[in-house]
């Protein structure tokens, strides 16, 4: 089963050296565990463009889609065995950046 595991945070570019160090031993878990999918950061909402394209008009805005106080900021997309085992992860890897994280399946097809 794969999953999603959003990193939620409310500031841009606010991991810390020791942040970024546990993520990477996290990271470096997920290799050796044949968990691993993949993994990013990403730019600060100031830096997304939403796009929409319905009825045959195209809208773009800057910014951040949904008015909130947190954003994606990061992501790891992992394969497991069973959802305990998605949910310890996720636990993980919110205890190593320091962040709230959402789990989320990918819907098989």
């Amino acid at each position: 089963m794969r999953y999603l595991i959003s990193v939620l945070d409310d500031r841009s570019e606010s991991a810390t050296a020791d942040e970024m160090a546990a993520v990477d031993q996290f990271n470096e878990r997920l290799r050796a565990e044949g968990h691993w999918i993949m993994a990013a950061g990403l730019a600060s909402p100031d830096q997304g463009l939403v796009i929409e394209h319905r009825g045959g008009t195209e809208l773009r805005s800057g910014g951040l889609f949904f008015e909130s106080g947190d954003y994606v900021s990061g992501f790891w997309i992992v394969e497991v065995p069973t959802h305990e085992t998605a949910l310890e992860l996720a636990s993980e890897g919110s205890r190593h950046c320091g962040r709230k994280v959402e789990l989320r399946p990918f819907l098989e097809v």
